[in-house]
């Protein structure tokens, strides 16, 4: 694919999450509780046991502060005392999406789950619109799987274990959410998408420098 045509429908790709996350963003303002969120949620629920809810909290694990924070500074710096410094500090550029994310939620304000509608595993207490757990995976995992894939001297049964595990917190992170009580459906979708979109510019900064002469 020629380079032009390749960066031209990125740009759409990230124009239309844009354009998707503010139309989501738009609705869920004007109607906080929807129906459907609700059977959602208990259609996941309908299957819980004490084992699994152990799971579902292990699968938020690191979303959760402060050890989200911490698990961003810890690989960012093993990328950077490995001699990967430029993806430890790129990597640790992750943490500024806690600014972004707080500030999405102020302005929409939508409220939690609450026992009247769903089980509550796990009580929190900002606003529920976007997942925070779910935009900071999708970026951060994302991001890994990204720089497996591309760091080549890297050993690959490493960059195979760290992409099967980044994936599968991924993949796992936004049906825990709605598991535990903690977020609607579409909080979920939004946190995904606006990871995506968050995502984005870290990859264009990253390998714009790494072609550089």
């Amino acid at each position: 694919m020629p380079a032009i045509l390749k960066r031209n429908t990125l740009i759409f790709i990230l124009l239309l999450l844009i354009a998707a996350f503010t139309g989501l963003s738009f609705f869920i303002a004007q109607h906080p509780i929807l129906a459907f969120d609700i059977k959602t949620s208990l259609f996941i629920q309908q299957y819980h046991a004490d084992w699994l809810d152990k799971v579902m909290l292990a699968i938020s694990f690191f979303g959760e502060l402060p050890f989200s924070l911490l698990s961003v500074v810890i690989v960012a710096a093993i990328f950077y005392w490995q001699k990967y410094k430029r993806e430890g500090i790129f990597i640790s550029t992750v943490l500024l999406s806690g600014l972004i994310i707080l500030g999405i939620k102020n302005i929409i304000n939508r409220p939690r789950p609450t026992a009247f509608y769903v089980r509550l595993v796990e009580v929190n207490r900002f606003q529920s619109y976007p997942s925070g757990h779910v935009l900071s995976y999708t970026l951060f995992f994302g991001f890994l799987i990204i720089l497996m894939n591309h760091l080549k001297d890297i050993p690959k049964i490493t960059r195979n274990i760290i992409s099967f595990l980044s994936a599968f917190l991924v993949i796992t992170i936004a049906p825990s959410r709605i598991y535990l009580g903690a977020h609607w459906f579409t909080d979920t979708v939004g946190g995904f998408l606006l990871g995506l979109i968050c995502l984005f510019p870290l990859c264009y900064f990253y390998f714009k420098k790494a072609v550089k002469p």
